[in-house]
């Protein structure tokens, strides 16, 4: 297969991991899933890219945002950096996730992270403090880039109790919206976290 049949292949689907806030590298799976289970995520191997051999934790919790997207992970520490099993929240920008199939013909995900041991250990807690403070943050950028818009969760709900055109009007709505929003709410939760 050439290269330009790779990117043929690959680039499709990962155009659409990136609106989930999801992205796969090729090298670590044959064909994109295009559709991804939270639960096969949660509880997931964390690895650094500089040393994927040694585990660092395991994903504990995955933050969703009003436009419906993943905006971070929540990751349970391992005892190899001795944090002690505290959670830290690591962005989307910092990490991506491998899928692997499993000899069984089933799948399994690890998250690489590309940070150093020292940026991994200076992460920020996943506490009440942070938690405020990004959800405070998240939809104040909702706002401004919505102008006040509902949610994409209560606008599903909506769009789902209409029907025919009206609520697929509705939908496409209430989709591009959210992808102007999911923007600026990564870049709320990338400045707190950074």
């Amino acid at each position: 297969m050439s290269t330009r049949d790779i990117t043929r292949t690959i680039l499709p689907g990962a155009l659409g991991l990136i609106a989930t806030g999801l992205i796969i590298t090729a090298q670590a799976q044959s064909d994109p899933q295009g559709l991804y289970s939270a639960r096969m995520i949660l509880d997931a191997d964390v690895h650094l890219a500089s040393d994927p051999d040694t585990r660092v934790g395991e994903v504990d919790d995955i933050l969703l945002g009003d436009d419906m997207a993943v905006h971070a992970l929540v990751v349970r520490s391992g005892a190899s950096l001795g944090l002690g099993g505290q959670e830290v929240v690591i962005t989307n920008a910092l990490y991506r996730l491998d899928t692997l199939p499993d000899e069984d013909g089933t799948t399994s995900h690890r998250v690489m992270v590309e940070a150093s041991e020292e940026e991994f250990a200076s992460l920020p807690r996943y506490d009440r403090d942070w938690q405020q403070q990004a959800r405070e943050r998240s939809r104040a950028a909702w706002e401004r880039s919505q102008e006040g818009a509902d949610s994409a969760w209560q606008r599903t709900r909506e769009g789902a109790e209409r029907v025919g055109d009206r609520a697929e009007r509705a939908w496409e709505r209430t989709r591009e919206g959210a992808e102007r929003a999911g923007d600026a709410i990564s870049e709320a939760l990338d400045n707190i976290t950074n």
